[in-house]
């Protein structure tokens, strides 16, 4: 059975892959198994300048899980891969702009939310742009034995105009009947997961919480969002061109942090598929 060697990079969350390369990647018959068990314990893997190409990190991504598929933005041709850029000619740019508030991706997908996510730093930005992290599952540990039965019977409505209308606070009618053809949904506040580990449902999805006053339901959330996100809880992981990040989308929550948006940035994100609901 393979091993990785790892360096913590936070007391909650993160560590970095100290002996893994491009040729480790693609070849080494155990490493995907010590992959994704190193991903369990630490939430987000880091590997530093690995500078992939495309055919690599999704070849490499492939062995880890079956992947997401996305419409083709030329000139890159791998579907696999989706190209996140702020640039106004990107068709997808509108929607990345919510990206600076802490989300889990796969809220309000029809299917399961993704399992995890794999970017590499294409254009990183000199000033700002750095991707944040914080473990939902620390933020379930952290509740009192009453808030955890409490919240565990609370559900919570998620809407894409929860994620856009802080970017947009003055919408267009345009805007707003795009924002209404996505499908509310709703989830419990605590996912319990089929390994029996337990995770908080929050973030930028969330619209207000089923059955409770709309103002005391938003407070809560936000509190909640407060709570497992302060400063000694979060890993800011600063790119450098070529690095690639791995996290557990079922386990955290992440953002990235404001930037010049006339300034290029391109992050290529593979996405492993989603194997279990938020249940």
């Amino acid at each position: 059975m393979a091993t990785l060697v790892t360096q913590k990079l936070g007391e909650y969350v993160g560590a970095e892959v100290l002996d893994a390369d491009a040729d480790r990647l693609l070849h080494d018959e155990d490493l995907p198994g010590a992959c994704l068990d190193a991903l369990e314990e630490h939430g987000v893997l880091l590997f530093r300048e690995l500078n992939l190409d495309y055919a690599t990190q999704v070849a490499f991504c492939q062995r880890l899980g079956e992947l997401l598929t996305f419409p083709k933005t030329p000139p890159l041709d791998f579907p696999e891969i989706m190209e996140i850029n702020w640039d106004p000619s990107n068709p997808r740019s509108d929607y990345f702009r919510g990206n600076t508030a802490w989300h889990l991706d796969g809220a309000l997908d029809p299917g399961n939310p993704p399992k995890a996510s794999v970017m590499s730093g294409g254009v990183v930005t000199d000033s700002g742009g750095e991707t944040e992290f914080a473990s939902t599952y620390a933020a379930y540990d952290a509740l009192s034995a009453q808030e955890k039965e409490e919240f565990g019977k609370l559900r919570v409505i998620h809407t894409l105009e929860a994620i856009l209308r802080p970017a947009y606070p003055n919408p267009t009618p345009e805007q707003r009947a795009d924002w209404a053809k996505r499908p509310a949904k709703e989830h419990p506040l605590v996912w319990r997961h089929e390994s029996g580990r337990r995770s908080l449902v929050f973030g930028s999805t969330t619209s207000h919480i089923a059955g409770m006053d709309e103002t005391e339901g938003r407070a809560l959330l936000d509190e909640l969002e407060r709570r497992a996100t302060t400063p000694d809880r979060v890993l800011s992981h600063t790119w450098t061109q070529g690095d690639m990040v791995i996290w557990d989308n079922r386990g955290l929550v992440h953002r990235v942090r404001p930037f010049d948006p006339d300034v290029p940035r391109r992050m290529y994100r593979t996405t492993l598929a989603g194997d279990e609901p938020i249940q």
